[in-house]
């Protein structure tokens, strides 16, 4: 667990990074991943389900609409009756990590960034999701359209996640991004066995993402994981200010000394964020809200183990 600090860049001024990830808090973390999906992962068990595998299940007679493909031409040919192999479905277990790397990531004036907070829940999920042969695939969101990476398997997995997050460093966010909405139908057309999948974002900006959730939630286990800056629910009391929206470059000229003014603020923040918890319940996803204020990964690995208890 030791090398997980060590994928973490040297952080900067402008750049802080996740922070501290304690070996301790991996380690729960190891083990609340390890169980999510029925408590397997590659070889400990053998599958009770039947599906695209590599090891036999059973052979048992043709019926319309059985892949001709699958056909067992031996015993065919002892009985005289078509019959079809039936193999044991396979356990890896996929994680695909959504990642938004658009503008509104880089806002943050607590103790780190929304993107960096975005990149240690990456590294922290995507060193766990590697293990014991189980893959991982990312979808990486903010640019013209969605970047992504096929599953892979262990330190291969993890160094194109660790490439993803250096692209999203460097590249300028486009004047038209691709939206969560697209990411989330890219990641439904890829992940094609049932899969974990963690999306990582502010959920902020276009609301076209709700559809495309409820497809992936009906066939995948999602856990959504929201990053919020203080600032985004509150405005200090400093005067005259100038608000940007950093996805659309719009400004507002507003007087914080007016309480009226910094209460309908908070009002209108915490109504926004009530509806996304609410999109994101009502397509039965799993949601964990972080700050970018204090600790994100001890609320991580708790919320897995309410999720597997």
């Amino acid at each position: 667990m030791g090398s997980v600090a060590a994928l973490v860049r040297r952080p900067t001024p402008a750049r802080p990074g996740p922070g501290a990830m304690p070996e301790p808090l991996l380690r729960a973390l190891d083990v609340s991943i390890g169980r999510t999906v029925h408590g397997l992962l590659a070889g400990d068990f053998r599958s009770t389900l039947h599906g695209p595998g590599t090891e036999l299940a059973l052979v048992r007679p043709y019926v319309p609409g059985d892949d001709v493909r699958r056909i067992d031409w031996n015993v065919t040919a002892r009985t005289t009756v078509p019959h079809v192999r039936v193999d044991q479905a396979e356990r890896v277990l996929v994680t695909w990590l959504v990642l938004d790397a658009s503008a509104s990531m880089q806002f943050g004036t607590a103790e780190r960034r929304k993107a960096d907070v975005a990149e240690g829940v990456a590294i922290a999920v995507g060193h766990l999701a590697t293990r014991r042969g189980n893959r991982l695939g990312v979808v990486a969101y903010g640019g013209t359209a969605p970047r992504s990476l096929r599953p892979l398997p262990g330190r291969a997995g993890l160094l194109g996640l660790l490439a993803e997050l250096r692209k999203e460093a460097e590249e300028e966010p486009p004047a038209r991004p691709a939206s969560l909405g697209a990411a989330l139908a890219h990641t439904a057309s890829l992940a094609r066995q049932r899969s974990l999948v963690v999306v990582v974002s502010d959920f902020r900006g276009a609301r076209d993402w709700r559809r495309a959730l409820l497809d992936l939630a009906g066939r995948h286990d999602v856990v959504a994981v929201e990053v919020r800056d203080p600032r985004e629910e509150e405005l200090p009391d400093v005067g005259l200010l100038w608000l940007v929206d950093p996805e659309t470059g719009r400004q507002l000229r507003v007087d914080t000394r007016s309480r009226r003014l910094r209460e309908r603020f908070a009002a209108a923040a915490a109504a926004e964020r009530a509806e996304v918890a609410r999109a994101l319940a009502s397509v039965g996803a799993r949601h964990l809200v972080l700050s970018t204020r204090g600790e994100w990964l001890r609320p991580l690995v708790a919320f897995l183990r309410r999720r597997r208890r």
